[in-house]
């Protein structure tokens, strides 16, 4: 069987994360990356050793010269709108980095234009195939802890610290579409969503921007169409990385503290669940569903979800990201 073959718009950061899981497949290769800084591009063919890869500062020049099959995009968020459209308008599949986009509107299209090219497009949410997270997820929809009351979800990052010396375009809003809760906080409301299956309905929000120009720390709460309340708090100034989440329900709870999982049922000894295997990842994910192997595990619609619910914490706290 030939190779998919596999382009980068971006190089930078996470493209590495998806390089060596891409790397990993024996029915892979990366034939083609983009990327605006040179150096960024040199130190990504010189770790892979990708001698034959071509190299582009343009991604328009990148769609229209090599031959590909598939795109993954590694780039600011808000410039992931427009790429993703070129890309599935020139026919090739596409793997998008969270967020999806920053609107719904652009969302929506964007799903739109996926449905019109009958390509695959998959959004880079990565808990979906962590062992922790399934777990999770089926104890709920099993109904394990009974009907859920309540959500806890937090993270706690050297976010603005790690950067405040280090202007990078997260800080930058037209780049980054807003600060902590759009970037590392994205990966919390879809933990938060897709775990719990739940509606938002309503959200109160309160926003810090630390002195940044774009916002550091965001506390919610929000109030579920199936009659559970949460809260979401994502705080980019703190010293640590730090990430929980309590699920509770009426016949009892599971609680998550940085990787580790205690199911406590009502009077019964706390449980340490045995998890399952991880199988696969975003990337391997995404090219077995180029191969027809099964459907899309992280679709636009899904991504979606996401999206709205970002708006309307940046709403509720009367905020504008960018």
């Amino acid at each position: 069987m030939s190779k998919i073959r596999i382009g980068f718009i971006g190089t930078g950061g996470i493209a590495h994360l998806h390089a060596g899981q891409l790397l990993e497949l024996e029915n892979v290769e990366i034939s083609a990356i983009t990327d605006v800084s040179p150096d960024a591009r040199e130190r990504f063919i010189t770790k892979y050793g990708l001698l034959n890869t071509r190299q582009f500062s343009e991604y328009h020049d990148m769609l229209e010269q090599a031959n590909l099959d598939a795109v993954v995009i590694c780039s600011p968020h808000t410039l992931h709108f427009q790429q993703a459209t070129d890309v599935l308008n020139k026919g090739l599949h596409v793997l998008i980095e969270k967020p999806m986009t920053c609107s719904s509107t652009e969302a929506k299209e964007l799903i739109e234009s996926a449905k019109q090219s009958g390509k695959v497009m998959q959004v880079s949410y990565q808990r979906h195939f962590q062992p922790e997270f399934i777990y999770i997820r089926d104890a709920i929809a099993n109904g394990e802890i009974g009907k859920l009351t309540s959500i806890t979800a937090s993270l706690y990052q050297q976010w603005w610290r790690g950067q405040g010396q280090n202007i990078s375009w997260r800080q930058v809003p037209n780049l980054s579409g807003g600060g902590f809760l759009m970037d590392s906080g994205s990966h919390i409301i879809d933990v938060l969503l897709w775990t719990s299956g739940l509606t938002p309905v309503e959200v109160k929000s309160q926003v810090s921007n630390q002195g940044a120009p774009v916002e550091i720390d965001t506390f919610t709460s929000i109030r579920f169409e199936e009659g559970a309340v949460a809260g979401l708090n994502l705080v980019g100034s703190a010293p640590i990385w730090h990430e929980t989440y309590a699920f509770c329900g009426e016949n009892g709870g599971i609680f998550y503290d940085n990787g580790k999982i205690t199911l406590h049922l009502s009077s019964q000894e706390p449980i340490v669940p045995e998890l399952p295997i991880q199988t696969t990842n975003q990337d391997k994910s995404f090219i077995d569903a180029i191969l027809g192997k099964h459907e899309v595990k992280v679709p636009g619609e899904f991504a979606l979800k996401v999206v709205n619910l970002s708006e309307m914490v940046y709403e509720a706290a009367g905020y504008k990201p960018y």
